[in-house]
This record gives C-alpha cells, structure tokens and sequence, in this order.
C-alpha cells in the first residue's frame, strides 16, 4: 500500500480522535447498549439498534484512522530545507491579481484538508499549481469558478 503525506499536526489531530474513540466513545457506547439490552425485547427497542449503529460507526472509524496512520508519511516542513520553494507543508501567502485580494493556504494532506480555514490539499488544483514555485512567481491553473492567477508574496515553513 501507497503511503500518503500528512503534516506533524494532521497525524497528531487523528491520534488524538483515535485515543478519544477507544478511551471515551468505544465504552460510552458499550454502557449504552447494556442499558438497552436491559430494557427488554430487543427487536422494538430504538435505543438499542441506535446504540448499535453509533458502535458500527466508532468501529468502522477506529479502523480507518488504524489503517492511515499505519501508511501515513509524516513530513515536518520546519526540518526541510525547501531553499523558498513550495512544498507540501509550506503556509504561501498569495495575492489574487484578478481582484487583488491576498489569501493564505497551507498545503496539507488530503484528511486535513479544510478552505474554510486554509487547509488545501496537495492534490488540489491550486496546490499542484504552487508546488515547486517561489516567492515572486506568478501562477495560473484552471479551476471550477473558471482560470485563476496568483502571484507568490510569501512561503513560510511553520
């Protein structure tokens, strides 16, 4: 199997969901279920078969977070010496020169990838446009909204 890149915070974030699925979620639900049983005939008891769904959920998302930390590479951009490239990892500042509006992306894996708080993909149009470009270059991709130019104000490492 592929390994897939993740940033030092993404692969903290789901050890930390997996810790709180095994130590909080996983027993919450076991109780739940126990206390369903408990109220009798099993086929008519809606706490029961929801409990029972909510444990399909938890384990089948136990699993999942098992089986990408098992095949994440882990990549620190603060100990990479990029020489001011894009990489993944990196925090670019861009200025819109349609509008001339400045945003701010961080290239992430895909899991943590997040726009609403500028977390874009690697496998992102933008981000597959920036990777390997410098402060100072001008970018231009197609994407949905239609073609879009950036130019690179600032890379950061952090």
């Amino acid at each position: 199997m592929n390994k897939f890149p993740m940033t030092v915070r993404g692969a903290d974030l789901l050890r930390e969901e997996l810790k709180n699925l095994k130590s909080n979620e996983r027993p919450r639900i076991i109780t739940a279920i126990a206390e369903a049983r408990a109220h009798g005939d099993l086929k008519e008891n809606a706490e029961y078969h929801a409990a029972k769904d909510q444990q399909g959920f938890i384990e089948g998302r136990i699993k999942e977070i098992e089986a990408k930390l098992s095949n994440i590479q882990i990549i620190d951009v603060t100990t990479i010496d990029a020489k001011g490239k894009i990489v993944f990892g990196s925090t670019v500042e861009l200025l819109d020169l349609e509008c001339n509006k400045e945003l701010v992306y961080k290239i992430v894996g895909e899991d943590e990838a997040d726009i609403k708080i500028g977390m874009i993909s690697y496998t992102s149009p933008i981000a597959r446009a920036l990777i390997g470009k410098n402060e100072g270059d001008e970018v231009s991709f197609s994407a949905p909204g239609g073609e879009m130019h950036y130019e690179v104000i600032q890379v950061r490492y952090e």
